[in-house]
């Protein structure tokens, strides 16, 4: 797939944002995987399009205050580790320099963006909080109790988010919260958004496994982030494909007329339970779930042409809240996206699940 995903975009975007950063995050799986230095100079070249030789990066601003924006960056962690060109570290700093001002609910929660006012998204726990982790244990450890109040900061964001989005009946987390219920997608008892997507939950795990790489094992709030982990894997457990293996795009509405069963969110879940089962934050068992998921993501989605290329099907193109035109978090909203094949969401989630699934031999 990394090879396929080469082939067809060898310039993956034209603007800085988080889609293709996924995919630059699994490509730079398979380079680590592989040792094969064609799959670097992949992400070193897509990636300098965008960051000029003093660290600036191309459409990037911090004062928009989007969460979205700092994704991609998590690559420039290793362009920097194996070139030690400063511009990727002055790229990290300007990045990482967003937090210091991002707007935050009256809680203490991340903006998602600053033209969504007082709402976190399940989204921007991936986007902003696993990049944070990264940064600040690669680059902040020598003042330990500023580090150590980042990383409260970063499980305060995590945590927050559970608090507010976790639904105590089915155990699954809403899209989005609204912290001023203002929003007409917002429910005006709780704040949150309608229903379960698929691919938020996904974002959301997948966030979980990786700001674990990065925070300490002392940390007291480490076993809560295990625990959310823990409840938000059995909960996809029990609403897993029975036939398929694979999961629907509103979560909890398997077999209702107009749901489908959707790639990204599949993919982003195999990488979740596998990478939390090898780490022992998850029970084993969760590597039996991921396998069958594993095998129905192949059977359901995956096609390779007569080319040799690999495919990957039925990824909800996007999906989000509020804007205009306006997003209601319907389930009619959430089955009216475009279902689309090869998308980064979708490819890059499959790359990071595949090399994941080939950690563990299964």
């Amino acid at each position: 797939m990394a090879d396929s995903t080469m082939a067809r975009y060898p310039v993956l975007a034209d603007e800085w944002n988080y889609q293709w950063g996924l995919v630059l995050k699994g490509i730079e799986r398979v380079w680590r995987a592989t040792g094969d230095d064609k799959y670097f100079a992949y992400i070193q070249t897509n990636i300098d399009r965008f960051v000029q030789d003093d660290g600036t990066i191309r459409g990037y601003r911090v004062d928009e205050y989007n969460v979205d924006r700092l994704n991609t960056g998590k690559v420039l962690f290793a362009l920097y580790e194996k070139t030690r060109n400063a511009k990727y570290r002055v790229a990290l700093d300007l990045l990482r320099s967003q937090l210091d001002t991002h707007p935050r609910t009256k809680s203490g929660g991340l903006w998602h963006k600053k033209i969504y006012p007082d709402q976190m998204w399940l989204d921007g726990i991936y986007m902003a909080d696993a990049f944070w982790a990264q940064y600040v244990a690669q680059f902040s450890m020598h003042n330990y109790q500023l580090a150590i109040e980042n990383f409260n900061d970063i499980a305060h964001q995590v945590i927050l988010i559970e608090q507010h989005t976790r639904d105590p009946i089915t155990g699954l987390l809403y899209h989005a919260w609204d912290e001023s219920k203002q929003q007409r997608w917002a429910n005006p008892i709780t704040g949150c958004s309608p229903h379960f997507w698929g691919r938020a939950m996904g974002w959301y795990g997948m966030a979980i496994v990786d700001i674990l790489d990065f925070f300490p094992r002392e940390h007291p709030k480490r076993s809560a982030l295990i625990a959310i982990l823990n409840r938000m894997c059995d909960a996809l457990a029990r609403v897993q494909g029975p036939r398929t293996g694979v999961w629907w795009q509103v979560l909890d509405q398997g077999g209702r007329p107009g749901n489908y069963l959707e790639s990204s969110a599949s993919c982003m879940f195999v990488y979740t339970m596998v990478k939390g089962a090898r780490h022992q934050y998850l029970s084993a068992t969760y590597l039996d779930v991921a396998q069958r998921a594993y095998q129905g993501i192949l059977k359901e989605f995956v096609r390779v042409d007569d080319a040799g290329c690999v495919h990957l099907n039925n990824t909800c193109q996007s999906a989000g809240l509020g804007g205009n035109p306006y997003r209601d978090g319907s389930f009619e909203y959430y089955i009216s996206e475009p279902r689309v094949t090869d998308n980064h969401h979708g490819v890059g989630a499959f790359i990071l699940a595949s090399v994941e699934i080939e950690n563990v031999g299964i």
